[in-house]
């Protein structure tokens, strides 16, 4: 299996941020992925960082003006709200019958105002010069540590498989009646007010009723005496009438999922035709390839539109770098999605033209959006809300064949600018704990950042990172197309000292992918 390269490029301090307007307000550590396992990038961003094209970039979120805290939903237990239902009956009214009526108070887009796009532009400058046959290892040397690696090992692999139980199992396991953190619990007494005089309703009579209430009594009541005729005029016993009561009472009053409003079968004479395809992004794809051209033509069009970019900033060059180019390695794992891991373009075809892509990357525990770019002439259809529900619904599809996968990664959540508060209306959610990187309910989180804007979530004092970094000497190292430990690097180094330089790294990538990545050395 091939390993991850990577190219640390160190901290960049006090350039300018697109949420606030600070000009020297950002800080960030950011590093150069020449290749990326899907399961290095998973923990990766379970650890706060996140990419954009092929660098992958973390907030420093002590020192950033504006703190960007990874948000995942619980796609499993995701329950679509009043607004989320609106733009998926507008679609489907727009889809059925033509019908271009507009939603009030629409969210914003999934990722429109997400800052990569600047974030790229540093990338872009700092990109490797380092040639193909550089990276490409010919020979391992653990040179005089190969004799305690082997007493090492096996402890720190239990350390981590433990860590993943313990943090991920209960949620991933989390039943659907299982209460939210945060949210009232329904055994919870409700205290009701006694109506004033002349208001509310009169208890001398019978509760008033809704007459879809009434007519689904009524269908029920010919279903029983239908089945009386089945049975030839035997009775049916009263426990069974009340069976029959409860099941029906439960599956009319069952809230409608987001597979419900998605997945609905269309009228024969329905006005448009829309058709979402998942394309791997490789240029030896034919759908990838033979779309390439209409697929940047839409890119170009959103950019300039909506993000006011000239012509030269959002070229097929620009298209490419930012949204095709991909670290991430795809992978066909036996209990993974049919489709495998690594990135795609979920393009949404309406009467044979692309109308938006939602760039995507399928991991092993999510589904991570990068961006969505869609055509500004439909607008009107809220397309950032519609892809994103979208995504979780695939999500939970991907969950059927893939067990383990079953989150949406929503990218960075940020309290302090308003415009991206919208992320947080997914639910149920979680934010990750920037000291301790342990996911905390987002209704916890919510008290906190009105009071701050930068916060510990986890309450425990005593908690630590779990993955910090124990052992420098177990970094690994690509020099001279030879893979080895930093320890036996650092002997033979000659010029100054990078210790610090490759301290920083892996206190940020913690002490797992420290060991599994390799860390390119000139």
């Amino acid at each position: 299996m091939p390993a991850s390269v990577v190219e640390y490029k160190g901290w960049r301090e006090g350039y300018r941020c697109g949420y606030c307007g600070s000009e020297r307000g950002k800080v960030s550590a950011g590093m150069w992925a020449h290749s990326m396992t899907v399961q290095d990038y998973q923990d990766l961003i379970d650890r706060g960082w996140r990419r954009s094209g092929k660098y992958v970039y973390k907030p420093i979120m002590n020192q950033t003006c504006c703190p960007q805290y990874t948000i995942r939903c619980q796609a499993l237990r995701f329950q679509t709200s009043k607004s989320h239902k609106k733009v998926l009956k507008k679609m489907l009214k727009f889809i059925s019958k033509g019908d271009v009526s507009k939603v009030v108070g629409e969210e914003e887009p999934m990722d429109s105002h997400i800052e990569d796009v600047v974030t790229c532009d540093y990338a872009c400058k700092s990109e490797s010069c380092v040639s193909q046959s550089e990276l490409t290892p010919l020979s391992v040397d653990h040179g005089e540590r190969m004799e305690n690696e082997d007493k090492d090992t096996g402890e720190t692999k239990e350390e981590v498989n433990e860590q993943k139980v313990e943090s991920s199992s209960p949620q991933i396991c989390a039943e659907k009646d299982t209460p939210v953190p945060g949210e009232p619990s329904h055994s919870a007494k409700t205290v009701h007010a006694p109506p004033k005089p002349g208001k509310g309703a009169d208890l001398s009579k019978p509760p008033c009723r809704k007459a879809k209430d009434i007519r689904k009594e009524r269908k029920l009541q010919k279903l029983l005496q239908n089945q009386k005729c089945a049975f030839e005029g035997s009775q049916l016993q009263a426990g069974d009438q009340v069976f029959l009561l409860q099941n029906s009472k439960s599956k009319t009053n069952q809230p409608k999922t987001i597979e419900d409003f998605v997945f609905v079968s269309l009228p024969d004479d329905a006005q448009h035709k829309l058709e979402v395809r998942l394309v791997p992004v490789s240029f030896e794809d034919p759908q990838f390839k033979s779309s390439f051209n209409q697929s940047a033509t839409l890119f170009a069009k959103y950019q300039m539109a909506i993000h006011k970019d000239t012509p030269s900033d959002c070229g097929e060059n620009e298209f490419t770098r930012f949204l095709c180019d991909s670290p991430l390695e795809a992978e066909n794992a036996p209990n993974g999605p049919e489709c495998g891991y690594g990135s795609f373009h979920q393009q949404y075809w309406l009467d044979g033209k692309i109308i938006a892509v939602g760039v995507i990357d399928i991991l092993p525990y999510c589904v991570s959006s990068v961006y969505l770019y869609y055509d500004p002439e439909y607008s009107f259809l809220s397309l950032g809300v519609y892809s994103a529900l979208r995504e979780i619904a695939f999500t939970r599809q991907l969950h059927e064949k893939a067990p383990d996968l079953c989150f949406y990664y929503m990218g960075f959540y940020i309290h302090s600018c308003p415009k991206m508060r919208y992320k947080g209306q997914y639910r149920p959610s979680d934010l990750l704990c920037p000291e301790t990187y342990v996911w905390t309910p987002i209704e916890q989180c919510l008290p906190l950042l009105e009071h701050s804007k930068y916060c510990r979530f986890n309450q425990d004092e005593k908690a630590v990172d779990e993955g910090r970094i124990k052992d420098l000497g177990r970094v690994r190292v690509l020099h001279k197309r030879t893979m080895m430990p930093y320890s036996v690097y650092k002997k033979r180094r000659k010029g100054p000292s990078d210790e610090a330089s490759v301290q920083q790294y892996a206190s940020l990538v913690g002490q797992t992918c420290s060991e599994r990545m390799l860390l390119f050395r000139s």
